[in-house]
């Protein structure tokens, strides 16, 4: 930034301007000069009354003269009729032209964006809003028109500021922005002119005190610091007078000529030094990406040497696990034999014994087969014998039983057929002889 830059400050001042400029200057200013206050040229004059008092007059002469008029016709009459009308026509164009002059000096327009002060008697009453407003009151106006809505830049350059060290830097420049929030407060406890005072002394006290604080090495870490505690002490110094700071900040630091050099000199060394550091930097890393690239090959071959051990170490568990399953199978065919002869000699004595008991079984089925079959020959013997056997017959001839001639008769024929056939012997009982086959059995 160039010096005659530095050395500019921005001024607050009100001006006076008629109506048809307040727009322009609010948002322009004049030769650098920032304007948030403008105070009306007004026009406003109270001859609007002349033609109302004189049409009021008129009308009073047009009703004297209307009742000096009488009915009898005479040329006097006549003239003061003429007159009489003559007076109210007058004084009701004058009173028409009265009222439109006074309804058309009581319009004022406010601009958007600010408000009106309105004094009555040169006393403040309220703040007109943006828009059209009606002052019928012949004493009330417009004294200030006052930005409201408008962030007003402010710059500032603090010269000769001392750090620390008690060097004095070259300049300070300080940039902020600030809104008026009363209008009424504003003007009547300080004024624009007043304020730029006030507001310029705050900036270079605060300015000067961030100074203190640093030392003359780290002046450049003033540029786009952090200043909200400076711009909340400058609104707890201005909120008395209706105004507020939105923003600031320090776009500029300016340092003496010598310690420029100074610094200079400092800069060229540190960029030096910043070579060197960037060179020494690359080397070390490609130092750093050969050793890498070593150990990265020194990896590989370990990696490959641990995998020919693994493989040698699978391969002998292989075999070791080979042999054992050779072992394994041969145990397991010994036992295998073993259990087979074992099994085999069990189920041959199995046999042995199963066809001992079998012979046995045989042996004692076969007895009592044998004394079954001698019982059952000696029944049938005994059959035999029995029914070659002579049977008696009894033939009752005592008084005792039937002695008809009948019965003689069939007792004649029928002797010589039972002494001829031998008669069936009676039935035996099977269930005794089953009984003495059991008994046999047991035996």
């Amino acid at each position: 930034m160039s010096g005659a830059r530095t050395k500019e400050r921005s001024v607050i001042s009100e001006t006076v301007a008629s109506w048809s400029n307040i727009a322009q200057l609010l948002r322009g200013g004049e030769a650098g000069t920032l304007i948030p206050v403008i105070i009306p040229r007004h026009q406003r004059k109270l001859w609007w009354m002349l033609p109302l008092w004189v049409g009021l007059f008129a009308l009073v002469s047009g009703v004297m003269l209307g009742l000096r008029a009488g009915d009898e016709g005479s040329v006097s009459d006549v003239a003061y009729g003429t007159l009489s009308t003559l007076a109210y026509i007058a004084g009701a164009v004058l009173l028409l032209i009265g009222g439109l002059w006074w309804w058309r000096s009581s319009i004022v327009e406010i601009e958007q964006g600010t408000h009106g002060v309105l004094t009555r008697y040169g006393a403040v009453t309220r703040t007109l809003d943006a828009g059209r407003h009606y002052l019928w009151h012949p004493w009330s106006r417009v004294d200030f028109v006052v930005d409201v809505a408008t962030e007003i830049p402010y710059s500032a350059p603090v010269m000769a500021c001392p750090t620390r060290e008690n060097v004095p830097l070259r300049s300070i420049e300080f940039f902020l922005k600030f809104r008026i929030t009363d209008a009424v407060h504003f003007v009547r406890t300080i004024g624009a002119g007043n304020f730029d005072l006030v507001l310029s002394s705050a900036v270079q006290d605060a300015i000067r005190q961030r100074a203190r604080l640093i030392q003359t090495e780290r002046a450049y870490d003033l540029r786009g610091s952090d200043v909200a505690d400076m711009q909340e002490l400058l609104n707890n110094q201005l909120s008395r007078y209706g105004v507020r700071i939105t923003g600031s900040n320090i776009p500029d630091v300016q340092l003496p000529a010598q310690y420029q050099q100074h610094l200079a000199t400092r800069e060229q060394v540190a960029k030096e030094r910043t070579a060197y550091e960037q060179e020494w930097g690359l080397t070390r890393k490609r130092r750093i990406d050969q050793l890498g690239m070593d150990i990265e090959r020194a990896k590989k071959v370990r990696d490959a040497r641990i995998v020919e051990v693994k493989a040698a170490l699978n391969k002998a568990r292989e075999e070791v696990a080979q042999l054992l399953e050779e072992q394994e199978t041969n145990a397991q065919r010994v036992r295998f034999e073993i259990e087979t002869r074992g099994r085999s000699g069990l189920i041959s004595a199995e046999n042995e014994s199963r066809a001992q008991r079998a012979l046995a079984k045989a042996y004692r089925d076969n007895r009592a087969v044998l004394q079954y079959e001698l019982a059952r020959r000696r029944l049938e013997v005994g059959a035999e014998l029995a029914s070659r056997a002579p049977q008696p017959v009894v033939v009752r001839t005592d008084g005792a039983g039937d002695t008809s001639a009948l019965s003689t008769l069939l007792a004649a024929q029928l002797l010589p057929r039972l002494t001829s056939t031998p008669t069936a012997l009676p039935a035996l009982d099977t269930r005794l002889l089953g009984q003495d086959e059991e008994y046999d059995a047991e035996d």
